[in-house]
């Protein structure tokens, strides 16, 4: 365990409470399909989302807390954030929300598990970030636990459809993770609030052309509470992990979301695990397990940048002069430069070491 060390073991935290608080979703959304409908429900759950956040950044700014350490959304930013919202805020809260209509809670939350896989699998493909043995070993165990949970033999096709449209929208949320991951560096509570509001505007307009029937306003309520930890809380933690651990070992982590979800959907629905739950479970639990300990180090170059995020002055990549009135180990943000260098430690694909692998 010597390997996990410190450094990592604080957003390896934040992205297994992520996942707790974003397992509890799709049972407690399926508990409120019965009094809303799943366009509908999606605006909500985002729109929550949004607004809560929101309000915090109110608070915040009330009681006049330091915002200054985390770095600013940009111009460049938004090309990133714009396909974050359509891809995650959009197109999979919509997709999962009909999915879900015909999937059994417990058998859902499993099969949420894949966006971890989809994640990785488009961060090593398209971003090049690499992907260890381990890693490899973990993407295995958790896509061979998907499509045994996806299996339904006694249909015609041998899958359900819902079960197939769960995990298009985890490829959707995994569309979202690797455009988040490019500016995961920004202030994440400001990122949220606008996937939030933007999207579930988006939705709630959608719902309303499609002349989706509104809730009363307590469940109503009962949805944008769910959307805001759920989505809201859930996904600023997320976001965090990612800076210091890559997109690909953060979903890796966040893939035990769904062992929240099954303990509350047996809880809630008095849903018995079938044989494939039964095999698909340890194989889950063994992937994450694997990106826990895995070991990664070599000699690798840092080319001169110059760019803006939250940082301390204590760690060795930002040892440079600042005019901040940071004390030396304070997070704080500014624009600063990276000199060339060239070195070798234990790494993450984090904010500092999205080099090549060749």
């Amino acid at each position: 365990m010597a390997a996990f060390s410190n450094e990592r073991l604080y957003p390896a935290l934040q992205a297994l409470l992520a996942a707790l608080l974003f397992g509890a979703s799709a049972p407690l959304a399926k508990l409120l399909l019965g009094e809303i409908e799943p366009v509908s429900l999606a605006a909500l759950l985002y729109l929550g989302s949004g607004l809560i956040l929101l309000l915090i950044k109110c608070l915040q700014r009330i009681s006049r807390r330091s915002v200054e350490a985390e770095a600013p959304i940009t111009r460049s930013d938004f090309g990133w954030l714009a396909g974050a919202v359509f891809a995650g805020g959009v197109a999979a809260p919509i997709v999962l929300m009909f999915s879900l209509r015909s999937t059994p809670a417990a058998t859902a939350s499993l099969l949420l598990n894949f966006e971890g896989v989809a994640t990785t699998v488009i961060a090593a493909l398209v971003f090049k970030e690499a992907i260890g043995r381990r890693a490899g070993w973990a993407i295995l165990c958790t896509t061979v636990a998907s499509i045994l949970l996806s299996l339904n033999l006694s249909g015609d096709w041998g899958i359900s459809i819902g079960a197939l449209g769960i995990l298009a929208a985890c490829v959707l949320w995994g569309i979202d993770n690797n455009f988040t991951r490019n500016i995961s560096a920004k202030d994440p509570l400001t990122i949220v609030t606008i996937k939030g509001l933007s999207a579930g505007s988006f939705s709630l307009i959608l719902a309303l052309i499609l002349r989706s029937p509104l809730p009363v306003l307590e469940v109503a309520l009962r949805a944008m509470i769910l959307g805001g930890i759920s989505y809201g809380l859930s996904v600023v933690l997320f976001v965090r992990a990612m800076r210091g651990l890559g997109a690909a070992r953060a979903s890796a982590l966040f893939s035990v979301a769904p062992l929240a979800g099954v303990i509350l959907s047996l809880l809630l629905f008095r849903e018995m695990p079938n044989v494939l739950f039964v095999v698909a479970l340890p194989l889950m639990i063994a992937g994450t397990l694997l990106v826990l300990n895995e070991q990664h180090g070599h000699v690798h170059v840092h080319a001169t940048v110059a760019h803006e995020h939250r940082h301390q002055h204590a760690d060795e990549h930002h040892a440079h002069e600042s005019s901040e009135a940071a004390a030396y180990d304070q997070a704080h943000s500014h624009e600063h430069e990276h000199p060339q260098i060239e070195h070798e430690h234990g790494h993450m694909p984090d904010t500092h070491h999205r080099h090549s692998h060749d």
